[in-house]
């Protein structure tokens, strides 16, 4: 059986796909313009995703926000604008065939149940703890609102043959070297990513759900995005082949940071490209803060 390798694109199509929860900072800044000038640079398409599963943190006026910081910066997108509250569909024939591998369970636990739970410390201050399995076995479902958990093991197992050949191929140095290939882990996943929720309990899917799908439906070939989500790029391959979904090729990139060294967040306001461009800067000034070419010069 052949494995999972990502076959070159002619063209490329990379997307940049923020959350409508609070204005665009450097470190989105970079992540739009590597994506954008990779797709430009090999003649390729540059796509827009508005990630608003949220309903209670997102935003319309963030949304549009997006598209003015996106549009300074000369960034131009093609095709029309996805938005995931739209695509409620789409993720639930998606779960649909989860359910049907039996790789699904609901899960009733609140982040309190989970932490209290949780016996052994979790790699990281900020990481949050594994889910120790508390709704997998229940011979009945718990009460009130329920989450859609992956029942990680079982969908390891429920791969079969194909598990070995599994994996995905990074480009560029990224958290673990050169460009090649970086087989799955499935003893390194079940540690750091567990069982993880698939729709939450006030969302038609979680993020792990709805980026493979979407990736998949608008045709991405390439992701470009944080080197924080590396680890969890592992999961998303799981899903895409439990989906009989295509994995892109990706790009994670190094972090945008300020000065002590924490990464940007959007409650940084400081570092927002709205603050920037009040204060003068111009978009090549952003694009010398955060190491890449002028726009003039870049690829």
């Amino acid at each position: 059986m052949a494995d999972n390798r990502s076959s070159p694109a002619d063209p490329p199509v990379e997307r940049f796909a923020p959350s409508p929860s609070g204005r665009l900072h450097l470190g989105h800044a970079f992540s739009a313009m590597l994506a954008h000038d990779a797709a430009r640079a090999a003649g390729g398409r540059f796509l827009l995703r508005i990630e608003d599963l949220d309903a209670g943190r997102s935003r319309e006026g963030f949304a549009a926000a997006i598209a003015e910081d996106l549009r300074w910066l000369g960034l131009r997108w093609d095709g029309p604008v996805l938005r995931q509250s739209g695509r409620a569909d789409a993720y639930a024939q998606a779960l649909a065939r989860l359910e049907a591998l039996g790789v699904l369970y609901p899960c009733g636990c609140t982040r309190a149940d989970i932490a209290a739970a949780a016996a052994a410390p979790q790699e990281g201050a900020d990481a949050p703890p594994v889910y120790p399995g508390t709704c997998r076995n229940r011979t009945a479902p718990p009460d009130g609102p329920v989450a859609q958990r992956l029942d990680l093991a079982r969908a390891l197992e429920a791969l079969g043959p194909s598990l070995p050949r599994l994996g995905f191929t990074e480009i560029g140095a990224g958290p673990q070297g050169e460009t090649g290939w970086r087989p799955l882990d499935p003893d390194a996943l079940l540690r750091r990513e567990g069982d993880a929720v698939l729709a939450r309990k006030d969302a038609a899917a979680a993020y792990h759900l709805a980026v493979v799908v979407d990736d998949a439906a608008q045709g991405v070939t390439h992701v470009t995005r944080g080197e924080d989500l590396f680890a969890a790029t592992a999961l998303h391959v799981v899903l895409q082949a439990l989906l009989g979904l295509p994995t892109p090729a990706y790009r994670h990139h190094r972090l945008i940071r300020d000065a002590s060294g924490q990464r940007l967040a959007k409650r940084d306001d400081a570092r927002s490209l709205a603050s920037l461009r009040d204060a003068g800067a111009s978009p090549d000034d952003v694009r010398a803060m955060v190491g890449l070419a002028p726009a003039e010069t870049a690829p």
